[in-house]
């Protein structure tokens, strides 16, 4: 049986993560998180695929590729989850496993941040868990893909 893999896919502004808004975000930088959850990944017998765009297009583009060469999907949309219809109908049509993901707790920040396009379409939202959240949301992506390949 082939390592089983799964997207991590981060959308706009998170290329800035360490030195945006460190009060809200943290001061881990994206390579950071990406070195944390390749040791997970690797404790958990997963291969990963970590991706970062400022580019909608590119990240429904992502999602459709995932849908084909994934058994799960982590995704922190950033500000496209409050606008993107597109990636909403992207991930709706996307088969496995989505878990959706915000370093900050998006319902205790401004008004325009508690509704996500990308919630009702996702099988899991992880958020307000800082970048810990992207660890715990492969620990959860782990268990969806076992639990897929016991119902095989």
């Amino acid at each position: 049986m082939t390592t089983p893999k799964v997207f991590i896919l981060n959308g706009p502004n998170l290329n800035l993560l360490g030195v945006r808004e460190p009060a809200v975000y943290g001061h881990d930088t994206l390579s950071q998180i990406e070195e944390r959850c390749i040791a997970r990944a690797s404790a958990k017998n997963l291969m990963i695929d970590f991706r970062q765009t400022n580019t909608e297009g590119e990240l429904i583009d992502w999602v459709h590729e995932a849908n084909g060469g994934a058994q799960a999907l982590i995704l922190n949309a950033a500000g496209y989850s409050h606008t993107s219809v597109a990636l909403h109908d992207a991930l709706k049509a996307c088969a496995i496993p989505k878990i959706e993901l915000h370093i900050s707790n998006i319902h205790a920040r401004e008004a325009f941040r508690h509704k996500s396009m990308v919630s009702p379409v996702v099988t899991g939202l992880i958020c307000g868990f800082g970048t810990d959240g992207y660890v715990m949301a492969l620990d959860a992506a782990a268990r969806l893909i076992e639990k897929s390949l016991k119902n095989q």
